[in-house]
């Protein structure tokens, strides 16, 4: 196995390297111009920590921290939970799991926080953002169709805002983009501190 790290120089056309392999992340920046190239971190995603504020930085900032022992130049990881009553929703197991998740947020509203990391030469440097979101009712018959429709498999909190679920979303108070996977405004000052702007900049 190959364990030469792979430098910035050999892919002149990128600014940094997201340790995600999110569609979603690598849409949102995609879309605002940015020049990056995928180094998936492969982490334990798995932590004991209660505080979900404190969880979504640390395993942001352990994901940052994976990727810039492969690579040279700067790494930028995030992750995404879904809070409701102190308790962390992750991503469903099975179509059981999903369901409890949707119930749970049906009718009221849930907080979702992301935590946001960029690896550099001198550390890591990471931020938190919050956002609530109101949900409509979900009828038993909803989440049964959702679960099929696929959407659910594999994001937080068992939805997908940008997706068919936006459908039940009646109102949020802070990022999107976070609740997509990425707050994007809170990013870009992030990596502007570190000297990239997009391309359109």
């Amino acid at each position: 196995m190959n364990s030469r790290l792979l430098s910035s120089t050999e892919l002149p056309d990128i600014d940094f390297y997201l340790a995600s392999g999110s569609p979603r992340r690598r849409e949102l920046l995609a879309q605002a111009g940015y020049r990056f190239a995928v180094e998936v971190s492969n982490v334990d995603e798995t932590a004991d920590i209660p505080e979900a504020d404190v969880l979504v930085v640390a395993l942001a900032e352990r994901k940052a921290a994976a990727v810039a022992e492969r690579v040279e130049g700067l790494v930028l990881a995030a992750d995404t939970v879904v809070e409701i009553d102190g308790d962390v929703l992750g991503k469903p197991r099975d179509a059981a799991d999903a369901a409890a998740m949707l119930r749970r947020m049906s009718g009221r509203s849930h907080r979702v926080l992301s935590g946001v990391a960029l690896a550099h030469a001198d550390g890591i440097d990471s931020l938190f953002t919050v956002t609530a979101v109101e949900m409509d009712v979900w009828s038993e018959a909803d989440i049964e169709a959702y679960w099929r429709s696929g959407e659910p498999d594999g994001k937080a909190g068992a939805y997908a805002i940008q997706g068919i679920a936006g459908g039940w979303v009646k109102a949020i108070e802070g990022s999107y983009t976070g609740v997509v996977g990425l707050p994007m405004a809170e990013t870009r000052q992030l990596l502007a501190a570190h000297g990239v702007t997009a391309v359109c900049a």
